[in-house]
């Protein structure tokens, strides 16, 4: 073994070692899933998606299995919560690191990182609410300071987020307009194609996170008003958490 090892030439091993391997999908996975998002976000689709058969009617209430998915949810749901222990920080962090331009943007960035952080911080009570450590009688008033920390944690990030897709889609075209004449004088323009394809792909992912936004938003919007009202249909947020979940799972899967 050792010496047929040794008959290969030093220009091959070098050719094997220069070559770049690809994303390993185990790997990825594993990076993935040492994540705190990672596992919190697939907990989420497991949580929504059994909220929408339950919400569905598909199922029969009598039916045992129905009673193992109300539990499996609700347990789920609990479980969740314990992930979001200092999760605060991030956005206090997020705040302290943000460089910002004008008083505007100041302004939206406090109402976005610091509704956020408020939720995530409310939320560690919450759930130590219904582990039974802290009286269950402060879990209402806390579940109402949550979701309206929430809801206008997500009204900052969608404005902030709006702001960012005009910026994009400025640059973008200018880009196109620099590329268009490129074109018409026959000088190729490699780099600034490559410039907007990743310009393009920022703006997609932008895209997505404003529509993650407004589902959250949503289920927050339903958490204020105690499911009462429109747009508060259990099916409809069940999908709206469901889409929120898969977009999430996406983001930090390409992150990676």
């Amino acid at each position: 073994m050792d010496a047929k090892a040794s008959t290969v030439a030093p220009s091959q091993t070098a050719t094997a070692q220069s070559e770049p391997k690809g994303k390993d999908f185990l790997n990825h996975l594993e990076v993935y899933l040492a994540k705190r998002d990672g596992v919190d976000k697939l907990l989420k689709i497991s949580r929504y998606a059994t909220k929408i058969i339950l919400a569905s009617s598909v199922l029969p209430e009598t039916v045992p299995l129905t009673r193992q998915l109300k539990s499996f949810e609700s347990s789920v749901g609990l479980s969740r919560k314990a992930f979001r222990l200092g999760k605060f920080l991030q956005d206090v962090n997020a705040l302290r690191n943000s460089h910002l331009a004008s008083k505007e943007e100041i302004l939206l960035s406090v109402i976005a990182y610091g509704g956020e952080g408020l939720y995530y911080f409310v939320e560690q009570f919450i759930w130590l609410a219904k582990s039974g450590l802290i009286d269950a009688k402060h879990s209402r008033n806390l579940q109402k300071i949550s979701a309206w920390a929430e809801l206008i944690g997500y009204i900052g990030s969608i404005s902030l987020k709006l702001r960012d897709l005009k910026r994009i889609k400025e640059d973008e075209a200018c880009l196109n307009s620099s590329i268009g004449i490129a074109i018409s004088r026959g000088v190729g323009r490699t780099e600034e194609e490559e410039r907007r394809k990743k310009l393009r792909e920022k703006k997609l992912m932008k895209q997505l996170s404003v529509v993650q936004d407004i589902a959250d938003g949503l289920m927050a919007l339903a958490d204020i008003r105690d499911g009462k009202g429109r747009f508060t249909d259990p099916l409809l947020l069940s999908c709206a958490g469901l889409l929120s979940a898969l977009i999430s799972t996406h983001k930090n899967w390409v992150s990676c």
